[in-house]
């Protein structure tokens, strides 16, 4: 791991519409002066033509950072460091040993792999991540630094959106295996997996608390998802159905995506189109307690509106700093090309990030502040990391 200390070293050197009119509104997006960046550049040195870039995942200690790759229909996972040398490229083939007809014919006669939905576990040395292996049905797969990957899951219906616990060997993913989509457990090395959601509708998008003792997932069907939380979790997946506690922090009419807990698990963050225009296809970024105690619908839940008009990413979530009280999103403007803003919680203050990108999508913060995102260069998506200065860091 020190390798993995001194490359980022280096890198980082260089309701209602009148109910939301009585809410308390969140300042201009040009009430201050830009955030000018320390630093805005490119994952990878040579942004490459042909290729779509996109979901940063940062490992646990912000020392290395996994990017999904698309090249036609081809889709990989490239681990890097920040200063954008390859440690690992994870492209699962079920049959690229197979010794037949298909190699004969150089791959023609096999199906490509489409391999996404990445997860660090907590030491950043082994992760899960979701793949068809070129056969059609997507399992999750256990990989590391060394040797192939392994098949976590076998069932016919597909398993994906894993996310490993913070303190543990276990992983919470989605799964069809039951009718709806619905919550399991899984226990990484003993390969044991026990369901511990039962409501009615799909689940999606679980998120592990910090202390790794909650779950905050999407709930329900169509457009009306609200964002439920998960307590009791059991401490191992075993074959015993757990009683795990279920709490909707949401329940009105309108559509809540991909909660995002706050760095020290009291809050969470999602997006909502909750508006005052009452559109369907406008949406906004709402902070509640994690706790159950802010309002579930109403004027209170609109009052914890901190910004409007966002672009909602909706696999990755909102993207907390790691002061906790803060949040980077991307604002739907278009005469803009979709830049980005940061949003103090407490004031609603916006302030946009002077980065220099256009179309940017899929934020993600590094332990020590530095955001990964995906931004748009000449039609193909690529990756950037821009930091703050430290003046803004510290605040």
């Amino acid at each position: 791991m020190r390798r993995f200390r001194l490359g980022l070293a280096a890198a980082l050197a260089a309701g209602s519409a009148a109910a939301l009119a009585d809410a308390p509104a969140a300042a201009p997006a040009d009430a201050a002066a830009d955030i000018v960046p320390a630093f805005v550049r490119p994952l990878f040195p040579q942004l490459q033509k042909g290729r779509n870039d996109s979901s940063p995942s940062w490992a646990p200690d912000g020392e290395l950072i996994a990017v999904e790759r698309a090249e036609d229909a081809r889709r990989e996972i490239v681990i890097a460091w920040p200063d954008g040398t390859v440690a690992r490229t994870v492209y699962y083939q079920a049959n690229e040993d197979d010794p037949g007809l298909a190699s004969l014919l150089l791959g023609l006669g096999k199906n490509v792999s489409y391999n996404s939905g990445f997860t660090w576990s907590p030491a950043g040395v082994r992760f899960v991540f979701m793949s068809n292996a070129g056969e059609g049905n997507y399992d999750l797969y256990l990989g590391h630094f060394g040797g192939k990957a392994q098949r976590l899951t076998q069932d016919p219906q597909k398993d994906g959106q894993p996310h490993w616990s913070p303190n543990g060997g276990r992983v919470v993913f989605v799964s069809g295996r039951s009718g709806a989509a619905q919550l399991f457990l899984l226990d990484v090395d003993r390969r044991e997996t026990v369901p511990i959601s039962n409501g009615e509708g799909a689940y999606l998008y679980p998120r592990w608390s910090p202390d790794g003792r909650r779950i905050a997932a999407m709930h329900g069907a169509n457009e009306n998802h609200d964002i439920v939380v998960l307590d009791d979790l059991p401490l191992r997946a075993d074959a015993a159905q757990p009683q795990v506690a279920q709490r909707a922090l949401t329940t009105w009419r309108y559509d809540d995506l991909s909660p995002s807990w706050s760095p020290d698990g009291k809050r969470i963050a999602f997006y909502s189109n909750y508006n005052a225009e009452n559109d369907p296809k406008i949406w906004s970024l709402v902070v509640i307690e994690a706790d159950g105690s802010a309002p579930t619908e109403g004027d209170g839940l609109a009052a914890r509106v901190v910004a409007h008009n966002v672009i909602p990413d909706v696999s990755m979530g909102p993207a907390w700093l790691p002061d906790g009280k803060r949040i980077a999103y991307v604002r739907n403007d278009k005469d803009a090309y979709h830049p980005i803003y940061i949003v103090d919680v407490e004031s609603r203050q916006s302030r946009r990030l002077a980065t220099g990108t256009h179309i940017n999508h899929d934020l993600a913060s590094s332990p020590s502040g530095v955001l990964a995102f995906r931004a748009q260069v000449d039609q193909w998506d690529q990756i950037f990391l821009v930091k703050l200065a430290e003046e803004e860091r510290s605040q």
